[in-house]
């Protein structure tokens, strides 16, 4: 019968039974994956944590909604100024609109804001999108409407001053009538522009401020700890 070394038990780490079986066992404190230390479970909360990532566009909204208030405002004294003194000359005093008339600055001046609110439409749109990736599907989907009202309102307001343009055009007798028209148009358009910015910007600090996490970690949460659970305690 063959005689097996000592050696071989030893490295073997087990002892050898009558019968010529050999049983290896390990000892716990042998192995080095369980000596190191484990992670502490804040340390791991924080790694897991998803990062915030707020919407910049407040800032460039209200700007424009100041570029907007001011140009409205030029736009009624250029025309109380320029073209109401005498409509049938329409120049302002100095010919600071040289060689340009006053109603033809404040065109100018509207396509201009117009493509402001295109930009800001786009960049809005942009953040949005960014946002929905990063799992923030709730503001997405409750500004969808509210995010191109301020450019759809300045669309249908360049659409009123072209008709109201075109009645000039074949129609120039009543000159004052036409320019009042304009100024109509451009505040009611500041009134529909303004409010729909003015929602949106509140929508968009609130979801700034409360700095909440992405959708299916927020459903998860309330599904974790309902609010409407009543407790077993109390006054019989």
């Amino acid at each position: 019968m063959p005689v097996v070394p000592a050696t071989l038990e030893a490295e073997a780490g087990g002892s050898l039974e009558p019968g010529g079986s050999l049983d290896i066992t390990q000892s716990v404190d042998d192995d080095p994956l369980l000596e190191a230390q484990l992670l502490p479970n804040h340390s791991l909360q924080a790694h897991f944590r998803p990062r915030f990532h707020p919407l910049p566009t407040v800032v460039i909204a209200n700007l424009l909604q100041v570029i907007h208030v001011v140009f409205v405002i030029l736009a009624f004294l250029t025309g109380v100024l320029c073209s109401y003194p005498d409509p049938n000359e329409d120049k302002c005093p100095g010919n600071y609109t040289n060689p340009l008339k006053a109603q033809t600055v404040i065109i100018l001046g509207k396509v201009i804001l117009w493509v402001l609110h295109l930009l800001l439409e786009r960049y809005i749109q942009h953040h949005h999108s960014k946002a929905r990736r990063h799992g923030y599907g709730w503001i997405y989907r409750s500004t969808r409407h509210l995010k191109s009202l301020a450019l759809t309102a300045h669309s249908a307001g360049n659409t009123a001053l072209l008709l109201t343009l075109s009645l000039q055009h074949s129609f120039p007798e009543p000159s004052r009538v036409y320019l009042d028209l304009i100024l109509a148009i451009l505040a009611l358009e500041l009134l529909c522009s303004l409010t729909c910015l003015l929602i949106y910007t509140v929508k968009i600090r609130r979801f700034n401020k409360a700095k909440p996490q992405p959708d299916v970690l927020e459903e998860e949460k309330i599904y974790a700890y309902p609010r409407n659970t009543t407790s077993e305690t109390g006054f019989r």
